[in-house]
């Protein structure tokens, strides 16, 4: 290569667009490390009260050795309240003011860059801010990064397909029946049996006139006008499907687990076995204490409680799931954030909290993966994100599975059906049935089965990650494309 070559070669530099939600921003955040362990620049666009959370929780701390660097665009939420408060935005207020503003926004941002951008990768949920549209503009190559499983991916694909075959929307609500949700969705290899109302957000797809059925649209229909998509699953987890989907589109990358890719570089960059988990890429402080109760506990003897970051419930549902859990007679560590109960504060009744205090102990937030590896962490009772479940089956953990939206449903049926890692509980939340199953879980056979399970998968998910696994191949194949754009 000649000089003048070599002058006019631009350096790789990657933007990265997560969707601003705990569980994207931290996929995101690791596949930006990987990226620039690899030699790429990257630049990571987050909104103002994001950003302002993960330096909070010290999530940016790992950053000063590489060439990561931060950008912020607003996200229409105050900077301070009169109580002193910090102001969380509904996932409608935050949606409607990116969707309007994001676009000016990122512009401003990649015109201030000290290099140019030659790639950006997208969350698949943020083309509804025409993110796509500045990047054709600016003639950058875009890639969609779906941040959850093909099952997820291709399920909220089909209110497309649904669509282009009628089913939806409906013209009114009489059309709602049994029937109607129970029809078999027969067409995506791999999903055999899969029913319309295990489709993710499916009742949005169905009736008439919500306002987020054009947003699915939009979000469903921007993958088939990108030529790279990738997907944070495995191959051999999701094998036919992902087969299926690599028929109808050009360039996947499936690249997980990434937790998997990263313990490998950590391993690598220290020799300092206690700094192996000083990596956060979470926008909330983790508490060390919830490890520490760990440490005193027998090996698989606790049951890990946590439903994720957005999850609200109502107090009676989580008095239901107190109760079971103490029931259970097992012990249980329990994230319970303050926003859990939808409107009121999450206040457990005296009898339960005092009950709760043999077994039990309650965190705000924590180090989710460093819980899941715990040896003493048997069993995980989860809402279902896809950042959870790829975590567990990473540890070779079961679970228990209580889908609250998104593609939670979808996984937990992937989950209790395909993978045969786990069981669902009713959306209707009984005390008995939290106690039956956890003792399932945690004693009984058909848990032990489920965690011989869990294993094989952790297996086989360390094999994709070593080299020339199914996913350390594509993750190679996604740095060249970048690279060569």
């Amino acid at each position: 290569m000649d000089a003048m070559t070599i002058i006019n070669q631009k350096k790789p530099h990657v933007l990265f667009i997560p969707f601003p939600a705990q569980s994207h921003v931290k996929c995101m955040l690791k596949l930006a490390r990987l990226l620039n362990h690899k030699g790429l620049d990257v630049t990571f666009i987050n909104t103002h009260s994001n950003q302002k959370r993960l330096v909070k929780s010290g999530g940016t701390r790992w950053l000063e050795d590489t060439t990561i660097r931060f950008k912020t665009v607003p996200d229409g939420a105050p900077s301070s309240t009169e109580d002193g408060v910090e102001y969380t935005q509904t996932i409608v207020e935050l949606w409607n003011y990116m969707g309007t503003n994001f676009y000016d926004s990122f512009l401003d941002v990649v015109s201030g860059l000290e290099t140019p951008v030659t790639c950006v990768v997208c969350d698949g949920f943020m083309t509804y801010t025409n993110a796509m549209k500045a990047a054709e503009m600016l003639k950058i190559p875009i890639i969609l990064f779906w941040t959850m499983a093909a099952c997820g991916f291709m399920g909220f694909y089909q209110v497309k397909v649904l669509k282009d075959k009628g089913l939806v929307p409906l013209k009114d609500e009489s059309a709602l029946t049994n029937e109607y949700f129970d029809m078999e969705v027969d067409w995506i290899p791999g999903m055999e049996g899969l029913r319309l109302k295990e489709l993710p957000e499916f009742e949005r797809y169905s009736k008439p006139d919500d306002p987020s059925l054009e947003y699915l649209l939009e979000t469903a229909q921007a993958a088939d006008n990108v030529s790279h998509i990738i997907i944070h699953t495995f191959e051999e987890l999701e094998a036919r499907l992902v087969k299926g989907i690599k028929s109808i589109f050009p360039n996947i990358y499936t690249i997980g687990p990434l937790e998997l890719h990263l313990n490998q570089i950590t391993e690598m960059e220290t020799k300092n076995l206690d700094n192996l988990n000083s990596y956060i890429y979470s926008l909330w402080k983790e508490e060390p204490e919830c490890l520490q109760w760990l440490q005193s506990k027998e090996p698989n003897s606790v049951v890990y409680v946590n439903f994720g970051s957005i999850t609200v419930m109502s107090l009676q549902d989580l008095v239901e799931f107190g109760w079971g859990l103490v029931n259970s007679n097992f012990y249980f560590l329990w994230i319970i954030r303050t926003d859990l109960v939808d409107g009121e504060p999450a206040v457990l009744p005296p009898e339960l909290k005092e009950a709760m205090s043999e077994k039990g102990f309650v965190g705000s937030w924590c180090s989710q993966e460093e819980v899941l590896n715990h040896p003493a962490v048997g069993g995980f009772l989860t809402h279902g994100g896809w950042g959870s479940i790829i975590e567990s089956l990473s540890a070779g953990v079961p679970m228990i599975c209580w889908p609250y939206s998104g593609d939670q449903q979808i996984n937990c049926r992937q989950m209790c059906k395909e993978w045969e890692v786990g069981m669902e509980i009713e959306k209707n939340v009984k005390r008995d049935e939290v106690e039956k199953l956890v003792r399932v879980l945690m004693e009984g056979e058909e848990g032990e089965r489920m965690r011989r399970k869990a294993m094989e998968w952790k297996k086989t998910a360390e094999t994709a990650v070593a080299p020339n696994g199914s996913s350390c191949l594509d993750m190679e194949k996604l740095a060249d494309t970048i690279i060569n754009f």
